[in-house]
């Protein structure tokens, strides 16, 4: 798999990761669903974790984009261990709003990153969706550890699920903005390729480099009649 289609699978399974997650922050009203929600956000987060893993791997050079894309994928581990590990539920969220937090963080670095350079094919879906991540992720956390203060304090628990399920569909929306950014600047790249192909230089330095072995042979055809 080349560096470019790593990037496009990348994005694309943390599009989809972020939207599934997304889903399991719908209430759930029955405890069959709420366990079929808790898996759905195990494998939202798989997915996610493996799309900007991906994305890292296809991305040459040390650069912001992709250590942004290794802390989120480091997030997003955090993450499943938070919902998948055998802990108290205290220390389970706290994995959770950990990784979240982590996720913010690399999102922000990407951004740093795109910034520099914020005309370049793509890279206002790029902005506009990272900056929607960090922002997403960040809510999911502030949600999280109120409901943690919340429960140390012999409350419910819940009463944040509405800013962490904002947070989640923000995330969603900036994912899926960071997606087509992705497109935009991997097609744009092959354009640009396809277009050095058809004007190699290589080949028209030869072409002209006929153009006097050509006329030499006329001159000598005069001469010799």
């Amino acid at each position: 798999m080349d560096n470019q289609l790593k990037e496009v699978v990348g994005a694309t399974l943390a599009a989809i990761g972020t939207i599934i997650s997304a889903v399991s922050t719908i209430p759930a009203t029955s405890e069959k669903m709420d366990k079929l929600f808790e898996g759905l956000d195990i494998v939202g987060n798989t997915l996610q974790g493996t799309g900007n893993a991906l994305q890292a791997d296809g991305q040459i050079g040390p650069s912001l984009d992709k250590l942004g894309n290794e802390i989120q994928a480091i997030g997003n581990s955090i993450v499943i261990a938070g919902l998948t590990l055998d802990l108290e539920d205290e220390n389970e969220e706290k994995l959770v709003i950990t990784g979240n937090w982590l996720q913010a963080l690399g999102g922000a670095a990407a951004l740093g990153e795109e910034l520099e350079d914020p005309t370049a094919p793509g890279q206002a879906f790029n902005i506009n969706g990272n900056l929607l991540q960090s922002i997403g992720n960040s809510l999911q956390s502030i949600g999280g550890t109120a409901n943690l203060r919340e429960k140390e304090s012999g409350g419910p628990g819940d009463s944040s699920n509405k800013i962490i399920a904002i947070g989640s569909w923000i995330q969603a929306v900036g994912s899926v903005l960071s997606l087509i950014g992705v497109l935009e600047g991997e097609n744009q790249d092959s354009d640009t390729e396809s277009s050095e192909v058809n004007h190699d230089p290589d080949t028209e330095g030869s072409e002209e480099n006929n153009e006097p072995d050509s006329k030499s042979s006329v001159w000598l055809n005069e001469e010799l009649l």
